[in-house]
């Protein structure tokens, strides 16, 4: 999970880089740490998906993060 401090740093080096420029190990950093932030938001993401069926008008019941998971696979296939 993404902490407060961490946004807080990506969001200084954005509004560095946007006044001075950022060195080499600051846009090294800043990359990394927009890594683990869209890493963090997709994991969150998928677990909210895994909680949520859908009740088609039929009655069959859809799990939506099965339903991600098979078509990731079948991206992974082709």
């Amino acid at each position: 999970m993404i902490d407060d401090k961490t946004i807080a740093r990506i969001n200084e080096l954005y509004h560095k880089s946007k006044a001075e420029g950022l060195t080499t190990a600051e846009k090294k950093e800043q990359e990394i740490l927009r890594q683990e932030y869209v890493a963090a938001i997709r994991k969150n993401l998928k677990s909210q998906l895994s909680n949520i069926d859908l009740v088609r008008e039929d009655g069959t019941v859809e799990n939506l993060g099965q339903k991600h998971e098979e078509k990731q696979k079948s991206r992974k296939l082709s």
